[in-house]
């Protein structure tokens, strides 16, 4: 089994989980079960994503789940477009989580790089 704790991309995700819920608690009530909930399960997903992948013994499907992992980034920053498009974020909190998130993706991307060599 892998030590996903100790993976620098894991403890990033863990750290985006908390920035997001953060930054959703202001958004707007009637978001509760619209964006604020896709954003928090974008971002839990980011993490969820690596640790079951690293729970496979296999390679391969360790690195499909590094792939979910990058995808739900994506939806993160997506999220953030949404968010800011309708004044729900502030441009610095903005550009503080499509930087945070595209580190995470770029990170995600090495590790499955790594796990061909």
């Amino acid at each position: 089994m892998h030590k996903v704790k100790e993976l620098k991309v894991y403890q990033k995700g863990l750290r985006l989980t908390k920035l997001i819920r953060q930054v959703t608690k202001t958004f707007p009530r009637e978001e509760l079960f619209v964006l604020t909930s896709q954003f928090r399960r974008a971002a839990d997903s980011v993490v969820l994503n690596i640790a079951e992948g690293a729970g496979n013994s296999s390679l391969k499907e360790f690195s499909r789940f590094l792939d979910y992992s990058i995808r739900s980034g994506f939806e993160c920053i997506g999220c953030a477009d949404i968010a800011l498009e309708n004044e729900l974020l502030a441009p610095p909190t903005y550009h503080e989580i499509e930087k945070d998130v595209n580190e995470i993706i770029a990170m995600l991307d090495g590790l499955k790089k790594s796990l061909t060599r």
